[in-house]
């Protein structure tokens, strides 16, 4: 079978791919009912469990995981002695954040300038369309060649665990020979990337005491313990003068050795405003694929409309440490702990909360699923090599996968790439990449079953 009829399957079915993503982008299934309804998650596990039954699936089931939420599965077996390959995405989302800020609705998937633009369209709902897109372009070219898995999380951007701890419990549900992780993407559009290096996280939430309730500024200010500047100068104490994330006992020099990132490419793919300087040291990939950083997510003090003059008695912070390979999450989430009760100033009450943990992960690129995933992508992007590159994002399941079954070849690809903005306002995904990456999945699959029969 050659590539070219995958390829033109592939593009007749975009129409369709397009219209069940805008139907998947349509639930707000973010994870936190403090933000969305829980049902919302709940009819977009539903949505998804029915796509695969219609796409014949078996053993359908919504995995109701430790923290709360549902992860969909199905198996759809194979001819007789293939390989099972499991294939991952995720279909919840991050919050939509500032909606009057998204040029279209954020959960309308709305075309513009030849993008598709929707949260969850690249991170990672467009994910499992391009599952789908593979496996039905290979169904109508000769049939699928492996036993597949698939399993869509539905909390991992909240990062509370919930199908890590499902798998743990159940590890004969997800075993594979391979796993294809449909979450990361291209280092840009157009150059075929497989991500080999993944941050782990660590999320902490911590409080300040300092009154017994707020006070007038005028009448104690200046004696009296502000909770609020006791908490800037506690996260102040996360970061050098150039930025760098410094915690105490927590190693912040390491070196990447793979494709480099240019400054400039960096500046625009961030978006960078003009004359202001990016932080850290090192090349622009030491810092965000090898190295550890520090960001406060969010804050909990009075908004400057409607504020009044008071001194706050409480104030909380929301804290995302992303930990690179070669450290330990759990270690990392010990060392920050301890640095935010030593650095709290003026004896204040300090409280320190940890709300999501995943550890970073690291692929071995010398795999053999790595060379049938090469020879695909050479196909699907005429003229360009696959890449490898890190990924400043954490994915907490790889390496409860990777533990679970370490004889498993784990692939890292997907839709992510800079122009995608994800987590941000305006996500959009390219249809075209989404195609590629499509068919790319599908010549893996078939030259994956080939590599096993040899």
């Amino acid at each position: 079978m050659t590539a070219e009829p995958i390829a033109e399957t592939v593009a007749s079915l975009m129409p369709r791919a397009k219209t069940e993503l805008a139907e998947l982008v349509a639930f707000q299934s973010v994870a936190d009912p403090a933000q969305f309804p829980k049902s919302e998650c709940e009819a977009a596990a539903v949505w998804c469990a029915d796509t695969l039954r219609t796409e014949g699936f078996q053993d359908i089931a919504l995995l109701e995981t430790p923290d709360g939420t549902q992860s969909v599965y199905g198996f759809l077996p194979g001819p007789a002695g293939a390989p099972t390959v499991l294939l991952y995405a995720h279909y919840d989302v991050q919050p939509p954040l500032d909606e009057t800020a998204w040029l279209s609705p954020p959960f309308e998937l709305t075309e513009r300038d030849g993008r598709w633009y929707g949260r969850g369209a690249a991170d990672c709902k467009g994910g499992f369309i391009m599952h789908l897109l593979a496996l039905r372009a290979l169904r109508a070219n000769g049939g699928i060649p492996v036993s597949v898995k698939v399993v869509l999380e539905g909390s991992e951007e909240q990062g509370t665990g919930g199908l890590e701890q499902y798998a743990e419990a159940h590890p004969e549900l997800l075993a594979a020979d391979t796993i294809v992780i449909g979450d990361t993407g291209n280092f840009r559009v157009g150059l075929p990337t497989v991500t080999a290096t993944l941050r782990g996280m660590t999320m902490l939430r911590v409080q300040v005491d300092t009154l017994e309730g707020n006070l007038h500024s005028g009448q104690f200010g200046g004696a009296a313990p502000d909770a609020l500047a006791a908490l800037i100068q506690l996260l102040a104490s996360l970061r050098a003068e150039d930025g760098s994330t410094t915690v105490d006992g927590l190693t912040a020099d390491s070196a990447w050795d793979g494709l480099d990132y240019p400054e400039e490419e960096f500046r625009k793919d961030a978006r960078v405003l003009d004359g202001v300087g990016l932080i850290g040291n090192g090349t622009v990939a030491d810092r965000i694929w090898a190295r550890p950083a520090v960001t406060v997510i969010g804050i909990d003090c009075p908004p400057v409309v409607g504020a009044t003059p008071s001194l706050q008695a409480s104030a909380r912070a929301q804290i995302s440490l992303r930990v690179p390979p070669g450290q330990d999450a759990a270690e990392a989430t010990k060392l920050l702990t301890a640095h935010l009760l030593a650095h709290t100033p003026w004896g204040a009450r300090v409280s320190v909360e940890q709300v999501g943990q995943g550890q970073p992960f690291k692929a071995d690129v010398t795999s053999p699923a790595y060379t049938s995933m090469a020879e695909a992508m050479r196909v699907a992007y005429p003229g360009e090599e696959m890449q490898t590159s890190g990924m400043g994002g954490s994915i907490p399941l790889c390496n409860t996968l990777a533990a679970l079954y370490p004889k498993a070849e784990i692939l890292l690809i997907g839709l992510s790439e800079p122009e995608a903005q994800i987590h941000a306002v305006n996500e959009s995904v390219s249809p075209e990449e989404l195609e590629r990456l499509s068919v790319a999945e599908a010549l893996f699959l078939r030259n994956y079953a080939l590599s096993k029969q040899g």
